[in-house]
């Protein structure tokens, strides 16, 4: 059953049709035999009576075809008498001469012979009548009259006796006629039915894994890949699509799985490296910060000592003060973070400090938001600015040169501006300091060791901005401005 099952649609339809037509097909043979059959058997019930008939008919024609010549002795009437008597004749061997113990055989077997018998005294009757013999002739036409008597009698009587049995046996083949026919309504009727139950039941075989896969096929619709898979019963043309649906959706699944892992590794990667950029800014920070060199703390509290030991007064005082200031901030700030606050201040301290030593010479000026002064900033960025504006921009103007430091709003930014009216900066260094590119000259004045390049490293990586710092300079003793850009949020 199962090699049926797994035979190409087409073949397993076209087997169906012809299974259920060719059974139709044999039983209809059987049933036209079988009433064919019938139809002969009723048709030879009477045949021995109409046999009977024709020759109790051939009989009589013999015997008025005599009787007619007799009377008129032509040629014609001689001729009719010799054709009837042919007939006659040929109609007595069809009755058979075997001896049995039936019946209507022997009554058959004795009218041949008394047919041949009457044939005979006919014969001589005719015989002696063209011979003109009439003593003779007529003896043989009273015997051949007799006989012929005699036998139609007897053939009555057999055809009495017969029709009588054909008609017990006409009824029995008439009731097996009408069996035969209720048993034949019976087998087309089982034979149509059990076709459709097989064909419904086959077709319904074939149609309940198309509705299985179309039920999954929804369910995949709707994103539902963990469906039941539709089993695969049968290797036909049905089972190849549901092979090839199955290999699909495990192929999905698959490739979602895939999916998911890959995107669970990126985001686990991003996350790594997230975290060791984050470890990479701090230890860019802090290694910056441990570029302060302390050489000039160490010399400004050197000198703040020369002028207490020369003045013993406030001054004094408040020079070490605010170098002790200075120094505390640098050694014991270790955040990479402070307020723009503090940087201001810090940067006041400075000034402070520079005009003790160069008495008084630098013109510092401030125009300072205070309402942005708790702006987180990197820390040690303004100072070493406003050294760089002093040590390379007013240092050899004396008391000309002015400092000003401004702290304002510019959009969604806090911008911090340290400015000099020195000797300015030529476009070329200034490309350098913010590519990175610089480097300082054999003889250089060095200051507190945190350079430019320093500075604007450490803005860009805390603001995340490449234009963090923008530095610029009209000319040639035109003066120079350094522009921060903190991000206001």
């Amino acid at each position: 059953m199962n090699k049926f099952f797994n035979l190409p649609l087409q073949q397993k339809i076209v087997s169906i049709y012809m299974l259920a037509n060719f059974i139709i097909f044999i039983v209809n043979i059987f049933l036209i035999l079988g009433i064919n059959s019938m139809a002969i058997d009723m048709g030879m019930v009477y045949q021995d009576n109409r046999m009977l008939n024709e020759l109790s008919d051939s009989l009589t024609e013999v015997q008025d075809n005599m009787t007619l010549y007799l009377s008129s002795k032509t040629s014609d009437s001689l001729e009719n008498y010799y054709k009837s008597a042919q007939s006659l004749q040929t109609l007595s061997e069809e009755l058979g001469g075997q001896v049995t113990d039936v019946t209507f055989s022997r009554m058959k077997r004795n009218i041949k012979f008394m047919s041949q018998n009457y044939l005979e005294e006919v014969s001589q009757t005719v015989e002696a009548k063209r011979g003109r013999n009439v003593e003779k002739y007529r003896t043989y036409y009273e015997r051949s009259t007799e006989l012929y008597e005699y036998i139609n009698a007897y053939i009555d009587r057999l055809n009495n006796e017969q029709f009588i049995s054909n008609s017990d046996r006409y009824t029995e083949i008439a009731a097996a006629f009408q069996t035969f026919e209720s048993i034949s309504i019976l087998v087309l009727s089982l034979v149509t039915v059990g076709s459709i139950i097989s064909i419904i039941i086959i077709v319904r075989m074939m149609i309940k894994p198309l509705k299985n896969l179309a039920i999954s096929a929804d369910e995949v619709a709707d994103g539902n890949f963990d469906t039941i898979l539709p089993e695969i019963r049968y290797h036909d043309e049905i089972g190849i699509v549901i092979g090839a649906f199955n290999k699909m959706i495990v192929s999905i699944k698959e490739y979602i799985i895939r999916q998911r892992e890959s995107m669970e590794k990126e985001r686990l990667m991003q996350e790594k490296e997230l975290t060791m950029e984050a470890h990479l800014k701090d230890a860019q920070l802090k290694y910056l910060q441990a570029q302060i060199n302390p050489h000039f703390l160490f010399n400004t509290l050197n000198a703040g000592a020369q002028l207490a030991m020369m003045e013993g007064a406030d001054k004094t005082y408040e020079y070490v003060q605010t170098v002790a200031d200075f120094f505390r901030y640098n050694v014991k700030n270790h955040e990479t973070e402070v307020s723009v606050r503090e940087e201001v201040t810090l940067v006041d301290n400075y000034i402070r400090i520079l005009n003790v030593r160069f008495s008084g010479d630098i013109k510092y000026e401030k125009q300072v938001d205070e309402r942005l002064l708790s702006i987180n900033m990197p820390t040690m960025v303004l100072q070493p600015i406003v050294e760089n504006a002093v040590n390379h921009g007013i240092r050899e103007m004396g008391d000309k040169g002015i400092i000003t430091l401004r702290v304002y709003r510019e959009d969604n930014n806090v911008c911090i501006s340290v400015r000099d009216n020195g000797k300015g900066i030529e476009q070329e260094d200034i490309d350098k300091i913010l590519s990175g590119d610089w480097s300082k000259e054999d003889g250089q004045y060095d200051n507190n060791g945190i350079g430019m390049d320093n500075v604007v490293s450490r803005l860009r990586i805390f603001t995340g901005r490449e234009d963090a710092v923008m530095i610029r300079s009209e000319g040639k003793d035109m003066g120079c401005e350094v522009i921060i850009r903190l991000p206001l949020e």
